[in-house]
Formats: C-alpha cells, sequence, structure tokens
C-alpha cells in the first residue's frame, strides 16, 4: 500500500488508528475521579504530542539516519514559527499560507547553516550547530526586534494589515474551520474532546511520517545509513558524502520548521525562547528515549516526555492530599513531602530517573524494550544476534 511493504503498512495503519483514536485512549479516567489528573486527551496536550513528534521525526532523519547529532535544530522550530506569524499580520489567519512558508523559510535557513556546519562532523559539528541556535535566539531577541518583537514575542494585532483577511474568522482557520473549534462527547463519567485544530495537525503528522518511511526504505536512506556506519570508507570509494548530509540536514530542518508553523497556527505566537538550545536538547532526548534509528521512536519520545512536563507538572500539594487524605496525619504528610520532590516543579527529577533507566537498561530506547516485550511473547522472528543487539522494532 502506498509503495510501503507489508510489514510497514501494518505500522502504518497502527499509527493511523491510535491517532484517530487519540481522545479516547488519552483519557482512560473518569473526568471526576482522582486518576483524572493523568487524563491528557485535552487538544491543547494531544496537539503539543503530534507537533513534537513531527519535529522529531526529523531530527531522526539526520541522526538516527546519518548519526549527525545536531543542537540547534531549535533554530528552525523558531524561523517556522516567525515566519507563520508574519504571515497572520500581513495576509490572514488562514494557516496554509502560514505553514508553507514556514516550511520553506525553515528550509532556505538550513541550507545556510548545514552548508558550513557540515564542514565538520562530531563533536565539531554538533557544536557548530549549537552556536547557530545560540547566535539566531540572540537576534531573534534583542538585534531582529523590529521582526520579532523581541522578549516580548511577534503576535498579530488588530491594526496589522491582514490584506487577504475578509469576512474570514478572528482565530487561525483552514478556509473558515477554526483551529480552536472542539466538540466534547460526554459518555458516562468519562468525557471526550475533539479538536479540529489537534486533527489537522494528525494529518501532516501522518503525512511526514509516511514520508519518513519512504525516505528511511529509499536508496537515500541506504546511503545516509552507510554514512553512518562509516563515512570514511564511504569517501575512498570516490563518492562524495556531503550532498546527502546536506541534503539530509535540510529535510530535518523542513520537518523542524513545519512544526514550528504548526505550534504558532495552534497558538498565533512566536517567541525567542522557541529558539533556546534547551528546545534542541529536548527534540534530542525525544529521539534518544524514543529510539533514534527508528521509525515509531521519536514518536513514543515526544510522547513520553510531553506527556511527564504537562500531566506530571500539574501534580501539586493539593492534588497529593486528595490522593493521601485517607491516612493519618503523619503518614500523610510524610508521603506528601517524599512524592512533592517528584512531581509538580519537580517533575524533572522523575523524568531524568526514568531516562536514566532507560538508557542502563534499554540502549535502543522504548522501541527496544517493545523489541524485547514482542520477543519474550511473539516467537524466533527477532531473536538477538551474535552481538547480544536487538532490531529496532518499527524498522
Amino acid at each position: 500500500m502506498l509503495g510501503l511493504t507489508k510489514r510497514d503498512t501494518g505500522l502504518f495503519i497502527l499509527v493511523i488508528c491510535v491517532t484517530a483514536l487519540a481522545p479516547f485512549i488519552m483519557n482512560p479516567f473518569p473526568a471526576d475521579s482522582a486518576m483524572a489528573q493523568f487524563n491528557a486527551g485535552y487538544p491543547d496536550l494531544m496537539q503539543r504530542f503530534v507537533i513534537f513528534g513531527i519535529f522529531a521525526i526529523g531530527f531522526n532523519i539526520l541522526f538516527g539516519l546519518t548519526g549527525y547529532l545536531s543542537f540547534g535544530h531549535a533554530a528552525f522550530l523558531g524561523a517556522g514559527s516567525y515566519a507563520a506569524v508574519w504571515m497572520f499580520k500581513l495576509l490572514s489567519y488562514n494557516i496554509l499560507p502560514a505553514i508553507v512558508l514556514s516550511v520553506i523559510v525553515a528550509g532556505l535557513f538550513s541550507v545556510i547553516i548545514g552548508f558550513i556546519s557540515l564542514r565538520r562532523s562530531g563533536i565539531y559539528f554538533s557544536i557548530l550547530t549549537l552556536a547557530f541556535a545560540q547566535m539566531s535566539f540572540a537576534m531573534a531577541y534583542s538585534v531582529l526586534t523590529p521582526l520579532t518583537n523581541g522578549e516580548t514575542g511577534l503576535q498579530v494585532y488588530n491594526d496589522d494589515p491582514q490584506w487577504l483577511k475578509g469576512n474570514g474568522p478572528d482565530a487561525t482557520h483552514f478556509f473558515g474551520l477554526e483551529m480552536r473549534s472542539t466538540f466534547d462527547l460526554d459518555i458516562g463519567a468519562w468525557s471526550f474532546a475533539f479538536n479540529v485544530g489537534y486533527y489537522f495537525c494528525a494529518v501532516l503528522m501522518l503525512v511526514a511520517f509516511y514520508l519518513s518511511m519512504r525516505i528511511f526504505r529509499s536508496p537515500f536512506g541506504l546511503m545516509l545509513r552507510a554514512i553512518k556506519t562509516n563515512q570514511t570508507r564511504l569517501n575512498y570509494t570516490g563518492l562524495n558524502s556531503r550532498p546527502y548530509t546536506l541534503a539530509a540536514f535540510v529535510i530535518s530542518g523542513m520537518y523542524a520548521g513545519l512544526a514550528g508553523g504548526l505550534m504558532a497556527s495552534m497558538d498565533p505566537l512566536a517567541g525567542a525562547e522557541r529558539m533556546q538550545w534547551t528546545a534542541s536538547g529536548e527534540v534530542v532526548l525525544m529521539t534518544i528515549l524514543g529510539g533514534a534509528g527508528t521509525l515509531l521512536g521519536p514518536l513514543l519520545g515526544a510522547g513520553f516526555i510531553k506527556y511527564f512536563e504537562n500531566i506530571f507538572s500539574k501534580i501539586n500539594e493539593s492534588v497529593l492530599h486528595g490522593w493521601f487524605g485517607f491516612l493519618p496525619d503523619g503518614i500523610e504528610n510524610g508521603l506528601i513531602w517524599v512524592a512533592e520532590h517528584f512531581v509538580g516543579s519537580g517533575w524533572h527529577l522523575t523524568l531524568g530517573l526514568l531516562f536514566m533507566l532507560i538508557v542502563i537498561f534499554l540502549p535502543g530506547g522504548l522501541m527496544e524494550g517493545a523489541t524485547r516485550i514482542r520477543n519474550r511473547f511473539g516467537g524466533d522472528k527477532n531473536k538477538k544476534d551474535t552481538e547480544g543487539k536487538y532490531a529496532p522494532a518499527g524498522e
């Protein structure tokens, strides 16, 4: 189907089903129960799942296939966001021109940065990309304030021209279909939200995932794998590998620009913080945590980190008192004192511990864990190889 193998077709159908049914899957607990705190089926968070999934999928094309570790991909994320908001200010709230411009601007920006950075490899390449990202952040924050509005951030105002607005909505939309429109479905004690913005982002995520599958299975993808395996030996054959690495870098940057454009489309605001090195580090963690070089890993890693960031960070002391209120006061206060170090403002500690455990026991990421489970219960199709490594699930 669509040029995919039987195995890849099955994986793609699985991703489609999970994406379509996400409002049900992400709300497993009744809305009025104590466990409803762990529900993640509200529009803003589901949008973030798929948007950062696109970001991670694109980064995986560069890092997972070529082995080039970029610490500057947030520059393309921010450039895409700024381009989208400028389209809203100048044309209209229709997100189609904004997304197209986001991808184009990020692609052009990545050509410049990639052409210079790819003159080096290894840690020197990583430092170069980090330097470019930090310079981009500094310019957006203070130097290019007429274009970026500095620390305040770029947003749409009532006196902006919006030449093509006409009688269109005063919110981001796709030819009249507003991104904030949500249909709420109540079934018993459960409540499910079906948001237009989420499904629009989800469709683009599925397209991005499909394209990444085709890249992985193409001769171009095999060439990128050869570069990762031994670029020096490849160069000795007389083949110039730089056009391939530059193409991978630009494709990855365009994915990041698409993610940035979608972020601005869901909330028409762009700030310099999207270009900070922490945003670049976050996508690195997503990819490694899920499984670098696998198809499904970046999506799992993005969902994992965004879930912790948005769910565990909201568990405050009052929520903990609600959970442990049935215990004697001394035990209740003791448990809350311990728990509050791992949730709320301390959620980074929990994420760090989990990341450490995964790196130690599952160096191939969450996808290695899935492969081990599949090997345990699925027969002898994917046994360990002679070096003790597992074939990445989703490959």
